[in-house]
């Protein structure tokens, strides 16, 4: 089943958005397939971008974070992590609040990105000091996840994960 992903910005302010097939959702997660050759269309930069690689995204419903495994070249690349308000899902899709700071694997090391983003927004914003705390907790979560390879790390996702690899290998190029 097909839904529309909105990325929002705090106070509800449309970010950027996309299509993304759902393959499960529980009580606590949704695990979308999003296709190589999607349209992305960021209304922050008033721009829509294509798409160019495939990914298995999980959008948390009671943690304070999104996990996009990147699929490149016929394996997992890197995977982008959002630090976010929990997803929802209702009548027009899926929505998030991105709260700026991103946890990013490049296949090789973590790094924390957007620091800057999330201090220029925070005060553009006026981020309440309550949302700065959960934001900053949702990231250290994040991190000792992905340190002790605790879920949506620690594999129990693979079997979705080498379908869409195998996917992209059969695919052409868009």
């Amino acid at each position: 089943m097909k839904h529309r992903i909105r990325a929002l910005k705090y106070g509800n302010l449309p970010h950027y958005e996309w299509d993304a097939e759902v393959l499960k959702t529980t009580d606590d997660y949704v695990l979308a397939k999003c296709e190589r050759g999607r349209a992305l269309t960021h209304h922050t930069k008033g721009k829509t971008f294509i798409m160019n690689h495939s990914s298995l995204e999980l959008f948390s419903l009671n943690h304070g974070y999104t996990v996009a495994f990147e699929i490149r070249d016929g394996r997992m690349a890197s995977i982008y992590c959002n630090v976010a308000l929990p997803s929802i899902v209702d009548g027009r899709g899926l929505s998030f609040v991105d709260l700026d700071l991103d946890l990013l694997y490049d296949g090789e090391k973590w790094a924390v990105v957007d620091e800057d983003e999330f201090e220029d927004n925070r005060r553009k914003y006026g981020y309440p000091e309550e949302l700065v705390a959960y934001a900053l907790d949702s990231l250290q979560e994040l991190r000792r996840r992905a340190d002790r390879r605790e879920f949506p790390f620690n594999g129990e996702l693979d079997e979705y994960m080498n379908e869409l690899i195998e996917e992209s290998r059969e695919a052409p190029a868009r």
